[in-house]
This record gives structure tokens, sequence and C-alpha cells, in this order.
């Protein structure tokens, strides 16, 4: 009981220590807060890319359909195979011609059979604790109605001035927040055409960058914020440390939420909150929160162009989950919905039988810590795909 109660009490003192605590624009101050004990006790997630982009949901297999706009633009294409460029615009004009552009995808995007709360119940029902959504991808596209997108742009570019007219973000923090779930939002630094940003100006992070997320923090209070995009710039570009230092310290949710580590160029595994893998193919032993983000098959925006073999069955995912499990990360897998708003069938199978898995199963997931031996078979190909 002596030690119970110490422990407690211990746990009190470091939560009101955090909370009291002022962290000044540096990464030692910023590193020196603790991440919330419930990322790390919660070991399964899901991520959602949404947007645009799921209009067409095409690319060639192997590679981000969430980067069709890129693909088209550049004509290059990376991924899981050889790829001459040309696919994207080949596929782009054969299918909606020559004279239609990314644009026009926002303007015809509907999201009519987008019912958050049908999304939250599947989630509860897989055993995720957590659900992190895309606000604004590469793109730039916002998903709730921040003017600044279109202001700075010269057409409308966010959800509800344009395409499905709905606070998309709005909608899916209170259907996850309600259900008992915590709700997280995917934000990119980087935005690929935005004007400001193709001319290295600092206006794009003082004028733009800075407000837009302080909108979204206040507005929304998510729990935890996933960054990405940040790898071309240095943080006396992004000046992410002011940004964090605010956040911390200012914002609506200051003492309770999550960051992770992609916040400016060449900081991943250095500095931030638990740190981040992507499509992990190799054995980590970092020494903080850390967690793993793939697709069931190879893209994470909705991709129709894959076929059944090309997902992960249920066996390789939970199979993945132990394994990342041991190693003390977490597993945050995505979903792509249509452009309607549903969540595949496929997709939606394999999540419930994640769920049902996890009912038996759970109590040697959740609140784990990393074993001494990370995973129980030979060394050697570990690829699930």
């Amino acid at each position: 009981m002596r030690k119970k109660i110490f422990l407690l009490a211990s746990m009190c003192f470091i939560v009101m220590e955090a909370q009291t605590k002022k962290y000044t624009p540096d990464w030692e101050s910023l590193d020196s807060r603790p991440v919330a004990q419930w990322f790390e006790d919660a070991k399964f997630g899901i991520f959602i890319h949404w947007g645009p982009y799921s209009v067409p949901s095409w690319s060639p297999k192997g590679t981000y359909e969430e980067w069709y706009l890129q693909w088209f633009n550049s004509k290059k294409i990376f991924g899981n195979g050889t790829f001459t460029g040309q696919e994207i615009p080949d596929f782009h004009h054969k299918t909606y011609g020559e004279d239609f552009n990314y644009i026009d995808f926002a303007k015809i995007w509907k999201a009519e059979l987008y019912d958050p709360q049908k999304w939250a119940e599947l989630f509860k029902k897989a055993g995720a604790k957590y659900v992190v959504m895309t606000s604004k991808h590469h793109d730039g596209f916002a998903l709730w109605p921040n003017q600044l997108t279109s202001q700075t742009r010269g057409y409308l570019w966010n959800s509800v001035d344009t395409g499905p007219k709905r606070d998309l973000v709005g909608e899916f923090v209170q259907a996850i927040k309600g259900i008992g779930l915590k709700a997280g939002l995917y934000y990119s630094l980087y935005e690929w055409y935005h004007p400001w940003y193709r001319l290295g100006s600092k206006k794009f992070v003082t004028d733009y960058y800075h407000p837009q997320f302080k909108e979204l923090v206040n507005n929304y209070k998510p729990d935890l914020i996933y960054a990405d995009g940040e790898w071309e710039k240095e943080d006396d570009y992004w000046m992410s440390t002011t940004l964090l230092a605010w956040l911390f310290n200012e914002s609506a949710v200051k003492d309770q939420v999550v960051i992770n580590d992609r916040w400016a160029k060449g900081q991943r595994h250095k500095h931030g909150g638990f740190y981040t893998t992507e499509y992990l193919r190799e054995v980590i032993n970092f020494d903080k929160p850390w967690e793993e983000i793939r697709g069931m098959g190879l893209s994470f925006g909705y991709n129709r162009n894959e076929d059944l073999e090309d997902y992960n069955s249920a066996q390789a995912l939970i199979l993945m989950l132990c394994d990342i499990v041991s190693q003390g990360g977490n597993l945050c897998i995505n979903v792509g919905p249509t452009a309607a708003g549903k969540i595949p069938v496929i997709m939606q199978e394999r999540l419930l039988q994640i769920g049902k898995w996890l009912q038996t199963n759970g109590e040697a997931i959740y609140g784990s810590r990393k074993w001494v031996r990370p995973y129980q078979w030979s060394k050697g190909d570990r690829n699930f795909c």
C-alpha cells in the first residue's frame, strides 16, 4: 500500500511539474517535456489520409496515391517499382481530359457518405486507442474552414468553401472524442505549390504556417499533433521551436498534447515528442516512445489500383503489431476513405479482425513495455507484405 501511495504521489508530482514548467524556444527545453503516458500505453492507433486526392484515388502500385498532384506536375515517381514518370499524367488526361486540373478535384469532392460517428464506432471495435486524421496534406487543402488557404492563393481551398462544404475536421474530432478515443491531427508544414513557399519567403511561416497551426490547435484541441513535410528546410526557416514553445506554454492543449519528431530538417529521432518510422523494416532501439505508421497496402491515400494481394492479411498485421509492441513502439495503421467518405470494406474487415484478436489478447498489448528480447523469431527478412 505504501508503494502504491508513493507511486501515485510521484506521478502526480511529475504531472504538476510538467503543467507548471515554462518552456523556452530551444530543443533542450522542449525535449525535456515528457510524452504523456496515455500514448505509450495505447499501442494501437488509426491513421486517416483523406483529401482531394481521394477523388482520382489512383497511382501506380507501390506508390503513395496522396502524392497524385506532385506525381502529375513533376512527372517523377518514387516507390516500390520502376516508373517512367508518365503514369499519372497519362491516367489523368485519359480519364479527366487535358483541361481538368487538380483544383477541379476539390470542386467535385462531395464526401456525401461521410459519417464520422460510424468511423468512430469502427475504430473503437478495432481496439484502437487513438485516431489521427489529415487536417492538411502537402497539397495545402484544409479540411476545416481556414481562410488563409484561399486568401493566399486566390481560389477556394478548404472543405467548407468548396467541395464537401463541411468542417470535416470538426466533425471528426467531435465523434472520436465522443466515443472515448484520443483525437489526433496530421499537419503538413510545407505545401508543394503555395506561392510564398515556392519563393522561399518567410511570410509562409510567419503569416501562414504559424497562424494556421494556432487556429487548428485552439479550435479543435487535438490530443496529438502529427507534423510532417519538414524535410526541405532547417529550423531557422520553420521557427518550429518558437511555435512549440507557444504550444506548450499558451495553447488550449498546453498541458496534455502529444507531438511527434517532424518539425525541422534532420531532426527525426532527435528532437520533439515521440519518434516516428514509416514502413518499418529494421529493428528499433529507441530511448523514447515511438510509433510506426503504414498503410494496410502500399499507399496511405486510397488507391483503387491496388488488388487483394497488395493488402496485408489480418494475421500479418497482428504479427506486425506484436513485433512493434515488443520493441516498445505503437503501430498506427492507415485507412484511406473513398471520396464519398466510406472506409473500404477490405479495410473494415482487417480492422474488425484485429479488434477481435485484441479482445482476447489485449492485456498483453495495452500498457506493455519493451521486452529484453524484442521478437520471438529468428533474424532475417521480416517484410510482411
